[in-house]
């Protein structure tokens, strides 16, 4: 049986470890990711048509991951059904189609009124289908997205759901994707379970964006999302999401991104439904509460339990478990009232000595954190600008260098969160927090803030600042201006002055601007979009500094996917627009040093760039990045080089990307073990991130542990990573499927552009220097970004004692 490459779909032989055509790693045949296969086009039937000779077609219903559905007529049985089209590669190897026909056989022995009916999992006309009762009704997403339900109705349908559940536990079927969109509510408000069956093969556990979306991450179950086995009671949990959705309107996590999601559902606390709407009995927050335990053995065990308590509270009683809880809760809160009544006077006392015994800064907060302000428009197509406002304010904050800032990405995890004050200070370390609101009404803009102690929580500070869009960014430099005031923070003369030089905008550029800011931080999906605003923002107004200054930023990383020759001139005309237009500007200075780094291989050059980016702004993410890669590439200070990249990590503590520096700023110095580590925290930050994996394959690689390598490459297959692995199948002795991995690499690179970096990779690793040298000298021709790192290339540790490597390195200008 032959293994279809999960890229470019071309049929291998099974006994090939890579595809002949596109050069992918292939799977083994247990390791066929189904996930991949979701997206793959179902051709279109019209109404009309009559299928498999007894289903004339009526029209479409919708399509998704899993296929397409069609409300049909059975014109044998004289029904109307809805007809589920699978995609064709869900079941054209044998083994996966066995596997999910018993699924659907276990799906289709369920007898519920409470599950949709399967009639019948069949094949014809080349095309595998599902045909099903067709239920005339809403689906619950539907229902909930015109508000909040009455009590009575999402106790009816919470019950109806966990009843037709409860029938298919008993069967040993778990669900896996339950969610609102899979559930109906028909004509007679009977509640129905959707799509049994199909959840097992899109993936028991966490799959990738491919097959999921984000609704759909939304109700994964903490096991779930951590890509554990999971059991009945993730649809426990994911019932308890519909719940709190019923009953609130709202999702319990939420997030940006799939991975903000998947973060907030490891690790943040659940804001009570009471909070959100008052009319809720306690009762029923405890069984919210119940069913979305973390840890499935603190949750509910079985559905039993969740229905009694259901059932309980539709007749007016309170449940005997949910009574024990609220009486628990209430004890600790008298309790925390004694205590905290018995430390008041305690605490007074210790106020009054310490204020008489202790003399200087009233407030001794030295780290700050600028939590996102609250969007008061009540119109989510504001975000972007209220975001907007939160990173502005942090980049005047940023501007003190006696001030640890935290940055935008870790700060903006915070969005919506409920968590205590004391919590997030103790998760970023730092002294203080900053949180406020934007209202905006035509050209006004009005900011409230407020300055809170973080250890004891303490209300230090707040006022409001009102100002038209034109000098919005007057209105952040007042707002740090009297922050620093009140923490009586040291501010040098030459910050004063960048504080006090805010210069009018265009309103419709700096919205561009802002808009371009957001998508930027989406990167690198959000990088086209990102580039369209930041020009756009120089259109409306072309003696915007901070606009060419984005620009530049945001071309410099297609630098590493695209001929260097052709990016960089761009980010360097980006970049000296910016500065001639405004000279203060640390990310103009930024991406000089991001030219001078990796493309001018002009090490002087680039050390003064990223020397006076830390001047302007000691906060400078980007700026600590910079100078790490310089030190550690091209000087060789590593230490020096580590400090930075841990600096940049204490200010972005929740960015994975700054996490991921720090790893790779370990690698590149070979502290192996601790970069092992820091990948692994990476990972408990965002579990899909490629490039931690990725890494953690180099690292195995160097360390002689080969099979550990491997199983690390096994988890990815994107066309960057061939190199590596053809370096890693030379070490091992597969030297047919590195030359492969080599033919292919150039065979691509006359189709679209490839490093020659990274097939001089595959041929240092098989020991053939002549080739190695060739390309490493094509990669030198092209200006090749990865060059700059050469010097610490443990990839080239076979080449380092041929002349030629020296040749490179005197050629290239790196120091002795």
């Amino acid at each position: 049986m032959g293994i279809k490459c999960p890229k470019c779909q071309t049929d291998n032989p099974d006994t090939q470890k890579f595809c002949g055509e596109c050069a992918t790693p292939l799977p083994s045949l247990k390791e066929i990711p189904v996930t991949k296969t979701l997206q793959t086009p179902i051709q279109e039937l019209l109404g009309g048509t009559t299928f498999a000779g007894r289903y004339q077609i009526i029209q479409e219903l919708g399509r998704g991951g899993m296929g397409v559905v069609y409300k049909a007529q059975d014109t044998k049985l004289k029904r109307t059904v809805a007809l589920k089209f699978l995609p064709q590669e869900l079941t054209h190897i044998s083994e996966v189609k066995e596997r999910f026909m018993r699924e659907a056989q276990a799906a289709a022995a369920l007898d519920h009124p409470n599950i949709c009916t399967v009639y019948e999992f069949d094949e014809a006309e080349e095309k595998s289908f599902i045909s099903m009762a067709y239920i005339e009704g809403q689906s619950l997403k539907k229902k909930i997205e015109s508000g909040p339900l009455e009590l009575d109705e999402a106790l009816r349908i919470a019950t109806q759901a966990a009843e037709g559940l409860q029938e298919a536990h008993k069967k040993g079927v778990v669900h896996r994707d339950i969610k609102s969109a899979n559930i109906m509510v028909d004509e007679r408000d009977q509640t129905k379970i959707m799509d049994f069956g199909l959840a097992r093969v899109a993936g028991g556990t966490l799959v990738t964006k491919e097959g999921m979306t984000m609704g759909t991450i939304a109700y994964m179950s903490p096991e779930q999302a951590r890509g554990e086995e999971v059991d009945h009671r993730t649809d426990i949990w994911s019932l308890g999401v519909i719940l709190y959705e019923m009953f609130s309107g709202q999702l319990p996590f939420k997030g940006e991104h799939d991975q903000a999601v998947v973060y907030s559902i490891l690790n943040e606390r659940l804001k009570p439904i009471t909070n959100l709407r008052s009319d809720i009995p306690m009762a029923i927050e405890q069984v919210v509460s119940n069913a979305l335990e973390k840890s499935p053995n603190e949750r509910y065990q079985r559905l039993e339990e969740l229905i009694d308590d259901l059932r309980s509270i539709s007749e007016g009683i309170v449940p005997e478990g949910v009574k024990a809880k609220l009486r628990k809760a209430k004890l600790l809160r008298r309790k925390k009232a004694i205590l905290y009544a018995s430390l008041a006077g305690f605490l007074i006392l210790m106020t009054v000595i310490a204020l008489s015994l202790f003399t200087g800064r009233a407030e001794a907060i030295d780290s700050i954190a600028v939590l996102p302000l609250d969007n008061l428009m009540n119109d989510p197509e504001q975000d972007y600008f209220v975001d907007g406002m939160t990173e502005a304010l942090i980049a005047e904050l940023s501007k003190i260098g006696a001030l640890r800032v935290i940055s935008r990405q870790s700060v903006m995890r915070y969005k919506g969160s409920e968590k205590p004050l004391p919590e997030i200070a103790r998760e970023l370390n730092v002294d203080a927090v900053v949180e406020g609101s934007v209202l905006r009404s035509g050209e006004r803009v009005r900011v409230t803030a407020q300055l809170i102690g973080a250890t004891p929580e303490r209300h230090l500070w707040a006022e409001t600042f009102d100002r038209d869009l034109g000098d919005v960014l007057a209105l952040h430099s007042e707002v740090a201006q009297a922050i620093a005031r009140k923490i009586e923070i040291a501010v040098t003369p030459q910050e004063q002055t960048h504080l006090a030089s805010a210069r009018p905008v265009n309103p419709e550029a700096y919205e561009a601007y802002l808009k371009g800011r957001h998508y930027w931080s989406l990167w690198p999906e959000g990088q086209d979009l990102a580039i369209e605003y930041f020009q756009e923002a120089t259109e409306k107004d072309p003696k915007y500094a901070p606009a060419y200054a984005g620009l530049a930023l945001c071309y410099a990383p297609l630098g590493h996917f695209q001929p260097p020759k052709e990016v960089f001139p761009k980010v360097r005309a980006a970049a000296l627009r910016a500065l001639e237009l405004d000279e203060t500007l640390a990310e103009a200075h930024t991406a000089i040093g991001v030219v001078k780094l990796w493309f001018d291989w002009d090490w002087e050059g680039a050390e003064r760039a990223w020397r006076r980016a830390l001047e302007l702004n000691p906060n400078s993410v980007e700026a600590l990045a910079l100078s790490s890669d310089h030190l550690i590439w091209t000087r060789g200070q590593f230490e020096e080089g580590l400090a930075q990249a841990r600096r940049a990590r204490d200010l972005d503590p929740l960015n994975r990307g700054v996490n991921h520096m720090l790893a790779y700023a370990y690698l590149r110095t070979r502290r192996y073990d601790e970069a092992i580590a820091q990948f692994r925290r990476m990972l408990e930050l965002d579990p899909n991130f490629w490039a931690a994996w990725h890494h953690l394959a180099w690292i195995y690689t160097f360390k002689g542990m080969n099979a550990e390598a491997l199983a690390e490459y096994k988890k990815l297959g994107e066309p960057l990573d061939i190199s590596h692995l053809g370096f890693l199948y030379a070490k091992m002795g597969w030297r047919d499927d590195a030359r492969r991995v080599a033919d292919n690499l150039i065979r691509i690179s006359t189709q679209e552009y490839v490093s020659p970096y990274f097939i001089a990779i595959v041929y240092a690793g098989l020991g053939d220097k002549d080739q190695a040298f060739a390309w490493l000298e094509k990669a030198y021709q092209d200006r090749s970004t990865l060059m700059a790192q050469l010097k610490v290339e443990a990839f080239f540790d076979p080449l380092r004692s041929d002349p030629r490597f020296q040749d490179l390195l005197r050629r290239m200008n790196f120091p002795e």
